[in-house]
């Protein structure tokens, strides 16, 4: 399968299967065009067949012709063997093998790597758009004691196989408001390290209304990444993210903080990370923004939610937000070659290497790898779950109990999802967010279109972007 595509100047073939992405010429572009549904079809296309080059041959000269693009014949015969050098090389136009790998998924042994710790189902913001409605859940509110988070440890510990590093993030609500429980259960993941020949890999995803110099002294040491919840600009920011008791603004309360938390991190993995609404679809503002306020990683989600919110994205805004991306990736190559570069996570694109077999085909490992724990110690397969009875799984004191959803959710991959199977972007995402796909259509197996079209934006534009860089560092 292959895809093509036009962005800022840029002329970019990628050939699905083997990841291989390629920057080419107007002749070279308009060839594999009219090659590709034949080729495609073939099983094994090493050879192009003369009848075939003459084909396009024809093809490419007659739209020479009309279009008054000038190709000769050398040109096209040319174009004709450097596609079949890279055909040569698995390169263009290869097969999809990994379709018979999944087979052998739900055979896997599973193996749990990563917890998501609900150390407290409260908040001390009212954001506007929280699925986990300000921190209940569909619940109660609740603190996680000590006791069920040492119980989580032990069963991560125990479900772990043979890997070593584990990683567990410290989540709400706002997990600061049950900071002690936070620092006990750090603690004591530490010292059954080298008993079980484990190392943890502690997160922490925080508003920052209480961050302070002993959470971010503690922070910098033992956290290996820090999570900072901000919307962008003052006016956006405060709009959706309010304090609870509606007074202040919670951006002119967060922001110094943030600031001062980012150069005291020294190089330690941090990333502001925003949502974006119906109210912002000119979120790449806010993102110059975060780059202006001295942050150097950020991420700006869209955001989702039921089509009856006044602030939810619709399809009608897609065009706009496209266009947005695009504006987007032409400031993210201005500033970096001005040496004043940002990192925003959609644009960290590896085309080298790549996710391992599994992770392309399956994602995040929602339910199966990786487990959301609430305060009291049930199961679910990721945050977004939490609250939903029908996928409570278990508990820390009972296990797994609902291993038929461990199963379903171990095959819950690319070629499970009838939208997947042909797209091109499949190895990228991974297939999408099972749970928008269930919140949305009733099945975690389909997917979410909105999110599918902003994705595939996302991807062409890391592309281009690298192609942009790599043209810089060859001048």
């Amino acid at each position: 399968m292959i895809h093509q595509y036009k962005n800022n100047g840029y002329n970019i073939i990628m050939d699905v299967a083997s990841g291989s992405v390629h920057v080419v010429d107007d002749i070279m572009y308009d060839a594999i065009a009219l090659l590709e549904p034949e080729v495609g079809e073939l099983e094994k296309p090493e050879k192009l067949s003369e009848k075939l080059c003459g084909q396009v041959r024809c093809q490419l000269q007659e739209a020479a012709f009309s279009q008054a693009k000038g190709y000769s014949r050398e040109e096209v015969d040319e174009a004709l063997e450097e596609i079949q050098t890279l055909i040569d090389e698995e390169e263009l136009f290869t097969k999809d093998i990994y379709q018979e790998y999944v087979t052998d998924f739900k055979k896997r042994e599973t193996v749990v790597k990563a917890l998501c710790l609900h150390v407290a189902h409260d908040c001390n913001l009212g954001c506007k758009y929280c699925f986990a409605e300000e921190g209940e859940y569909h619940g109660r509110r609740a603190l996680m004691s000590f006791e069920v988070g040492k119980k989580a440890l032990d069963f991560l510990i125990r479900n772990s196989g043979n890997r070593r590093n584990l990683e567990v993030d410290f989540f709400g609500g706002e997990p600061l408001m049950n900071w002690d429980v936070v620092k006990r259960l750090v603690e004591y993941g530490r010292s059954q390290e080298e008993k079980w020949n484990k190392r943890f890999r502690f997160t922490l995803t925080t508003n920052g209304m209480l961050l302070d110099d002993e959470v971010m002294e503690f922070c910098n040491r033992e956290m290996s990444n820090v999570v900072l919840s901000l919307d962008g600009r003052r006016q956006v920011n405060d709009a959706m993210r309010p304090t609870r008791n509606g007074k202040g603004s919670s951006y002119d309360i967060i922001v110094p903080k943030f600031q001062w938390f980012a150069r005291f991190r020294k190089g330690k993995d941090y990333y502001v990370r925003g949502t974006f609404t119906r109210y912002n679809l000119d979120f790449s503002e806010d993102v110059k923004h975060f780059a202006d306020l001295g942050f150097e990683h950020m991420s700006i989600e869209p955001v989702v939610a039921a089509p009856g919110e006044p602030y939810a994205i619709r399809e009608e805004d897609l065009p706009r937000i496209m266009e947005e991306y695009d504006k987007l990736a032409l400031e993210y190559i201005k500033r970096k070659k001005e040496g004043r570069g940002f990192n925003f996570f959609h644009f960290n694109i590896d085309l080298s290497q790549g996710p391992c077999v599994a992770k392309r085909l399956s994602g995040c490992g929602s339910g199966t790898e990786y487990l959301a724990v609430t305060p009291w110690g049930d199961f679910y397969p990721c945050h977004q779950f939490v609250g939903q009875d029908e996928f409570r799984m278990g508990s820390v004191d009972e296990g797994i109990l609902r291993t038929d959803i461990r199963d379903e959710f171990k095959l819950c991959n690319v070629y499970a999802k009838e939208k997947c199977r042909d797209c091109f972007a499949r190895f990228y995402c991974s297939g999408g967010c099972g749970a928008n796909a269930y919140n949305f259509h009733g099945r975690i197996t389909d997917t979410y279109e909105i999110g599918c079209q902003m994705q595939k934006k996302r991807i062409e534009c890391a592309i281009m972007i690298k192609a942009a860089l790599a043209g810089e560092e060859q001048e």
